[in-house]
């Protein structure tokens, strides 16, 4: 009988951890094309891009830089490897789709309603994709995680709070701030607690069991 050929384990969760962002970076770039409004931290990024110039890409990678150093000194976390692949990698994804201009854009208002419709639904889908792997948090929940710890605030009024203040920035400067941002603020958490743990089961699949950290 011929034994049955399996990936490592690390193989698999490396890849799927790195599919997911590219899945979530094509998500963004559907969402940023629909001109309906953005998540709050794509809104500071495309503020800064409209104000300092640069890709939007390029602030995700700056801002998501700065978080790492700010969540060492305030929670003394070291950043670990899968907080700088989501640094680096989910800008460049961002930038590589729109460059390539792969991304689908919508005239009607019907169809910019469907694009973004379809890249939060992306968005969310590889976002259970690059979590379930658990090769680590990125910067952005590693700093709400530990902002929770340090003020004693639930993580869902860090979460808000944090998404307030990024959206006033991003909206001072000059980033966009509509319908479709306070639509993602409030569906984006519970989309991606559905599809998390199918892609834990997916996962588990080959091996039977659950992939540990």
């Amino acid at each position: 009988m011929r034994k049955k050929f399996l990936l490592h384990p690390m193989v698999i969760r490396y890849s799927m951890f790195m599919l997911g962002l590219a899945v979530m970076g094509y998500g963004i770039g559907m969402m940023i094309e629909a001109h309906l409004g953005v998540a709050p931290w794509d809104t500071l990024h495309i503020g800064l891009q409209n104000t300092f110039g640069l890709t939007i890409g390029m602030w995700s990678q700056i801002m998501g830089a700065i978080i790492i150093l700010a969540t060492y000194f305030i929670g003394k976390i070291k950043p670990n490897i899968g907080m700088f692949l989501n640094m680096f990698f989910f800008g460049l994804f961002i930038d590589l789709f729109m460059w390539l201009k792969w991304l689908p854009s919508g005239e009607t208002l019907i169809e910019r309603i469907c694009l973004f419709t379809a890249g939060l639904l992306i968005y969310t889908f590889g976002t259970g994709m690059y979590i379930s792997p658990r090769i680590g948090a990125g910067p952005r929940d590693s700093f709400m995680l530990v902002l929770h710890e340090r003020m004693g605030w639930s993580i869902s009024k860090t979460r808000i709070g944090i998404e307030c203040t990024v959206t006033l920035f991003g909206f001072l400067f000059g980033g966009p701030v509509s319908v479709g941002t306070l639509l993602t603020a409030l569906t984006i958490g519970p989309l991606i607690k559905q599809f998390i743990p199918l892609w834990e089961r997916i996962m588990a699949k080959p091996y039977g069991t659950q992939l540990s950290d």
